[in-house]
């Protein structure tokens, strides 16, 4: 089962594009999303409009994660790719997606992107159109009062 708005946020480790460890605590807003594969068409769209977004989410003041269950190098490969400012871990036995609840039958993450801070998640968004995500994520995290936006 997916996790909710007002449910905890677990504690993750995972590696990311570079090989280093990563440990989000959480406290400070988060955007986490989920997607199937590095690469194909709906990830990159997604993927490079969070990084279009990036310093949006910088100066609010909001951390972005992507994570798939694809393998530190191929997230390498598609970070530089990409040009992705922000980090991509790594979750190949798909520890990452289970603490989520976010299903990874055959092996692909489902697309979900959850906003956490204060320690819990704060919004979850299921069955994500890449197209203007990011910018509706941010929008809304403003909208709640999680992020100054101007």
């Amino acid at each position: 089962m997916t996790l909710d708005s007002g449910d905890p946020a677990p504690s993750i480790s995972a590696p990311n594009q570079r090989g280093d460890e990563v440990r989000p605590s959480f406290e400070a807003p988060t955007v986490l999303y989920f997607y199937p594969r590095d690469g194909t068409p709906g990830c990159t769209t997604e993927a490079a409009e969070f990084a279009a977004e990036h310093d949006a989410y910088r100066e609010a003041g909001v951390t972005v994660y992507g994570v798939s269950t694809d393998s530190i190098e191929s997230h390498r490969e598609f970070a530089t790719a990409e040009g992705l400012p922000f980090d991509l871990l790594a979750d190949p036995d798909g520890a990452v997606a289970d603490s989520f609840g976010v299903a990874h039958d055959g092996g692909a993450a489902e697309r979900t992107t959850f906003v956490v801070a204060n320690g819990e998640i704060e919004a979850v968004y299921e069955g994500v159109d890449p197209s203007g995500h990011a910018r509706t994520v941010l929008a809304d995290a403003a909208d709640r009062g999680l992020v100054p936006l101007d």
